[in-house]
């Protein structure tokens, strides 16, 4: 199995920026695609971004392009989310998962039972 960490919510202003860490530790190799999501109170969970850990391609939902960028450290094991510009919109939890399928981040990256494991989540808070 592998556990999932994440790190680096806070409360922002607008326009403010966050960047989130996800560490996986364990089984590193059950995480070939590794996703990042966000649930607000009383709404669904929302795939924001989503990358290959072998080849480190991304891909980044239309609600936060240009805003959100994902990347990853295949040393330390991490994902790293980065948020510019937040907006109040922006407020949720933000979770980060892993699953083995490597076919999962080409389709299928948004669909959070696609993903076997799951971190505790980190909060993030827009507002002024």
């Amino acid at each position: 199995q592998v556990q999932l960490t994440e790190s680096g919510g806070g409360s922002v202003q607008p326009g403010g920026a966050l960047t989130l860490s996800c560490q996986a530790s364990g089984r590193i190799y059950l995480s070939n695609c590794i996703g990042w999501f966000r649930q607000a109170p009383g709404k669904e969970r929302e795939g924001v971004a989503a990358i290959w850990t072998h080849t480190g391609h991304t891909h980044v939902a239309d609600s936060v392009l240009g805003r959100f960028f994902i990347s990853r450290d295949s040393v330390k094991n991490t994902a790293t989310l980065r948020m510019n510009n937040l907006r109040p919109y922006d407020t949720a939890m933000y979770y980060c998962a892993a699953d083995s399928d490597v076919g999962l981040c080409s389709g299928g990256r948004w669909t959070p039972t696609a993903y076997a494991t799951w971190g505790q989540g980190t909060q993030v808070t827009v507002s002024s």
